[in-house]
């Protein structure tokens, strides 16, 4: 099942019980989706429809920021409950450990020169989140780096 068809189904069952926070940011996820095939004159993939929940998700944070320098508990709570509402359509964040050991069999099979970008193409539909440097930036260290003919 596509994301934008778990959105929809969401947004009925928060309809059916009543959850105003899962309705609205069902609401408003899927009026950007379709804003976006508007504006393309095409359909997006799930692909697409994960940067958009992403990006919803930054705007949120940085809103929960701007509540608490002005001291608006109101506005953080609420933008803490959105975020966990779109955080349950995108794909699981890769623990640091499984990280680093994707990177480290990057390095081994190919060399550091051409680890960057690897760790990810193993593991296609996972998300990397803020982080994702920090595990993998030790086992890149220079005496790992293999000269590139």
């Amino acid at each position: 099942m596509e994301i934008k068809e778990k959105l929809t189904e969401a947004m009925r069952a928060a309809m059916k019980a009543n959850d105003d926070v899962a309705r609205r940011t069902t609401r408003m996820a899927l009026a950007a989706i379709q804003q976006v095939e508007v504006d393309r004159q095409t359909k997006v993939n799930d692909a697409a429809v994960m940067g958009l929940l992403q990006k919803e998700i930054k705007n949120r944070r940085e809103a929960i920021e701007e509540g608490r320098k002005a001291n608006r508990s109101d506005l953080i709570a609420d933008n803490e409950a959105e975020i966990k509402v779109l955080e349950a359509f995108l794909p699981k964040a890769m623990p640091a450990e499984e990280l680093r050991q994707l990177a480290q069999t990057a390095i081994g099979d190919e060399g550091a020169h051409a680890a960057g970008g690897r760790p990810g193409s193993r593991r296609p539909g996972e998300r990397h989140g803020q982080g994702t440097a920090y595990p993998v930036k030790p086992e890149a260290s220079p005496e790992s780096y293999t000269r590139v003919p």
